[in-house]
């Protein structure tokens, strides 16, 4: 099978007459780089023992990305947990998400910065790492030095997670390439997006992007260089831009759902809506709140204050008093 796709896709590009490049990538020949079309067997046995040799990191390296609404993908790059993925799978900045590896386990994990014109995110896991505390990881191509024509391979939880399975495995060849948008032959589907895009040195290239909706393919990816040009901001959890792959929380949005009054003894929660956001965290008629995020909160115009900066999908923790007894509950505030 891997053979016929090979031979495949050789006779397209041969059709489309690209030009190939050079064939030295971080240190190793790769003289299948250079032709139009695999031109003998050794061509192609030449692709398979690359790839063979580099699949298995960068399989356990790929990550699928739990969210509320349902999986995306990513790719572990550095042994303390950080994961480059997309923007649209990364739902924001400070968000909440699970990490889940390829043998089921599961991983605390939160959203950092993201670029919203390109798609480019980071996800930091929070959770102590597998063996020593290390994360199986891949290495970034920094040199960008891939170009038009090149054999790579894409990894994703296609569908979705599915353990039997695994991540799924496409080789391909990079058709186009722009500043900040890379496009491959390697045919990604829902489930894929923000998983990675890798050289036949096995090295981090690009991020899955804008996948094939019903019959039109288009397998766009993140290049590497966008992640590096922002890398910095991204590690400090900004927002960046105004583009199309992620919306930028609206202060004063987020929703409690309660009704509260001022009290000789605080602020006593009056009221708690059915189905709404405190009902769902476990706040109870009665509750005296105290604090939110560290913030103490004295009176209803405190708590208008406090929740005039916080944005609708935000997670709060509340300190309150029961009975007499503090507690800490997290609260995530719904849409007003």
């Amino acid at each position: 099978m891997l053979r016929q796709s090979i031979q495949r896709m050789g006779r397209m590009f041969a059709m489309g007459g690209l030009l190939m490049s050079s064939s030295l990538v971080f240190g190793q020949v790769l003289p299948f780089n250079e032709k139009k079309v695999p031109e003998s067997k050794d061509d192609l046995l030449s692709i398979q023992q690359a790839l063979m040799e580099h699949q298995d990191q960068a399989r356990m390296a790929t990550v699928s990305v739990k969210l509320e609404q349902g999986f995306g993908s990513g790719v572990i790059v550095s042994p303390e947990g950080l994961v480059l993925t997309a923007a649209h799978v990364s739902g924001g900045v400070g968000k909440e998400l699970t990490i889940v590896m390829n043998d089921g386990s599961e991983y605390k994990a939160v959203s950092m910065g993201l670029v919203s014109t390109t798609d480019a995110a980071m996800v930091r896991i929070v959770d102590k790492g597998p063996e020593g505390g290390s994360f199986p990881h891949v290495e970034i191509n920094k040199e960008n030095d891939y170009m038009l024509g090149h054999w790579v391979f894409a990894l994703g939880h296609s569908g979705g997670f599915d353990q039997d399975r695994g991540p799924v495995l496409r080789l391909g060849r990079i058709v186009q390439v722009k500043e900040s948008t890379l496009q491959s032959d390697c045919k990604v589907i829902g489930g894929d997006s923000g998983g990675p895009l890798f050289d036949m040195a096995g090295r981090l290239i690009g991020i899955h992007s804008r996948v094939g909706r019903e019959t039109v393919v288009e397998n766009m990816h993140v290049p590497m260089r966008e992640y590096l040009k922002h890398w910095d901001a991204m590690e400090k959890n900004e927002f960046l831009g105004d583009g199309p792959f992620a919306q930028r929380p609206v202060k004063g949005s987020g929703f409690l759902g309660m009704g509260t009054k001022d009290s000789d003894d605080g602020l006593m929660v009056s009221k708690v809506g059915k189905g709404m956001a405190a009902e769902k965290a476990g706040v109870k008629v009665g509750d005296i709140i105290l604090e939110m995020d560290g913030e103490v909160i004295e009176n209803k115009t405190s708590l208008k204050t406090f929740l005039a900066e916080k944005a609708a999908g935000d997670s709060i923790q509340i300190k309150l008093s029961r009975g007499g007894e503090e507690q800490l509950i997290k609260v995530k505030l719904e849409k007003r």
